[in-house]
């Protein structure tokens, strides 16, 4: 299967663009969310140099994002770059593991490999990345016992479809939509 990132753009924005005026986009440098303002009039994913796994990453944080949260650059949260000590690690892999488990998920709907970012290649502590894919792992397995957050449930089988059981891109946005649209009549 190829896996290729204008494909990705297409189902997540099939999806999502005209419900939730949000769009996918490829990338010069570090990833970010920018909610829409008076140049745009769509939010913004900007993933990473338009690598397959950053769009995945970023589009989990949006999954879980609520409302007012995507209302604000990078849904309001501060990013500690590399080089963080014990504590900062800490606090980076507990505010993690629910987006990484989704990432897990979505990697796995698209028939690809998942690896955890512990992301502090330069730091000051010892990181047991182990450890932490094993939480990550167990969350992603409570996410399918449990059920994935509306959002994340809708691209998960637009995923699913597209690049296990072979639909076409318009066939797994379609799927995508219509489970978003049953979801939200639901609840």
């Amino acid at each position: 299967m190829i896996h290729d990132i204008d494909d990705l753009i297409l189902l997540f924005d099939g999806v999502f663009a005209d419900r939730y005026r949000t769009r996918l986009v490829r990338g010069e440098d570090e990833p970010i969310y920018l909610p829409a303002d008076g140049r745009h009039d769509h939010h913004r994913i900007v993933f990473a140099h338009g690598f397959f796994a950053s769009a995945l990453h970023e589009i989990s944080h949006w999954c879980i994002a609520g409302k007012e949260r995507r209302l604000l650059e990078d849904y309001g949260y501060w990013y500690l770059p590399d080089g963080r000590n014990a504590q900062e690690q800490q606090a980076f892999e507990n505010a993690e593991i629910a987006p990484q488990a989704l990432e897990q998920l979505f990697t796995q709907a698209c028939g690809r490999t998942f690896h955890v970012s512990v992301d502090n290649l330069g730091g000051e502590v010892e990181v047991d990345r182990d450890a932490f894919a094993q939480r990550v792992a167990a969350r992603a397995q409570r996410y399918l016992a449990e059920g994935l957050p509306q959002r994340a449930n809708a691209f998960y089988l637009a995923l699913a479809r597209y690049y296990q059981q072979g639909d076409t891109l318009e066939q797994a946005i379609a799927a995508g939509r219509a489970l978003l649209a049953a979801t939200e009549v639901s609840a």
